[in-house]
Formats: structure tokens, C-alpha cells, sequence
């Protein structure tokens, strides 16, 4: 027998009331990740194996930063959004709220210095 209202039932809510959300955005993440990996690898190539002045020269455009930097922030929020369900799925109580907390701190330091490092090297 299901405890799910009649709202709760044609809303998709269920009992965390967050499933449907990380479901949708992992597939929207999974999308931009199909077109931007491509591209990034596209644009990392051709800047493969130059040295410093001509990296620097070739990531000042603003094509190849821009596609390095969505895909930088898109991949570490869908590694985020991944590590934080399978951690919600098997771990437990406080080591679930710690490791979470950890992945989380690490995807948004992982990306402010990509960013940083990107708009150092750009500019």
C-alpha cells in the first residue's frame, strides 16, 4: 500500500520530496556534457602540446574559453549531483551529512579555481 496523497501522486513527490529533481537535473547535465565534451576536446586539442605563449594566445579567444569553462562547471556539477545521490543511497546518518558536505566544498573549489585559473590564462 502507498502513503502518497492524491497531490503527491500527480506532483511526483515522494518521500523526500527530491528524487524527481536530481533524476532531471543529472539528464539535462548528461545532455550539455554530450555537446560540451566534443567541443572541448575540439578546442583542447588544438592547443595540445603548444607552449605557454601560444596557450595563452589561443585560450584570450572567446570560444575555447567558454567551452573550456561550461564544461569545467557542468562536468563538477554532474559529478556533484552523482557523488550526492550515491552517497544519500549507501551511507548512513552523520558520515552521509560529512561526505556529502566534502564532495560538495570539493566540486565548488574544484571549479572556482578552474574558473580562476582560466580567466588568469585569458587574460
Amino acid at each position: 500500500m502507498r502513503y502518497l496523497t492524491d497531490y503527491k501522486r500527480v506532483a511526483g513527490l515522494g518521500s523526500a520530496h527530491s528524487g524527481a529533481h536530481h533524476h532531471w537535473q543529472m539528464q539535462v547535465s548528461s545532455a550539455a556534457l554530450l555537446i560540451l565534451i566534443p567541443l572541448f576536446i575540439f578546442t583542447f586539442g588544438a592547443a595540445l602540446g603548444s607552449d605557454y605563449e601560444s596557450a595563452v594566445i589561443y585560450y584570450s579567444r572567446p570560444f575555447p574559453a567558454v567551452v573550456a569553462g561550461l564544461t569545467l562547471v557542468v562536468g563538477l556539477l554532474h559529478f556533484k549531483n552523482g557523488a550526492q545521490v550515491m552517497l544519500e543511497d549507501y551511507s548512513k546518518g552523520h558520515v552521509r551529512q560529512g561526505l556529502i558536505l566534502l564532495v560538495t566544498a570539493f566540486s565548488y573549489v574544484c571549479m572556482g579555481l578552474g574558473i580562476f585559473a582560466l580567466v588568469k590564462l585569458a587574460l
